[in-house]
């Protein structure tokens, strides 16, 4: 579910098909910069309903995927 969450966010973001975002697609590869970070961020709080407070570096969709899981347990 959070996977599918962050690939459609993406998809959208970027105007690509969501099949083409993969966990180990990175953030740059998609021209994702740190202020995009933050308003993805933001929209994955209310899709998920829940707080995310990144705290350490992510480069790839399956690292941000790891992280906000570790979140719910």
């Amino acid at each position: 579910m959070v996977f599918e969450a962050i690939a459609k966010l993406l998809a959208e973001r970027n105007d690509c098909d969501v099949a083409d975002i993969q966990r180990d697609t990175t953030f740059q590869d998609l021209g994702i910069d740190s202020l995009d970070t933050v308003e993805m961020l933001m929209d994955l709080e209310d899709e998920l309903g829940m707080e995310i407070e990144l705290d350490r570096k992510v480069e790839t969709v399956g690292e941000l995927v790891d992280f906000i899981e570790s979140l719910r347990e």
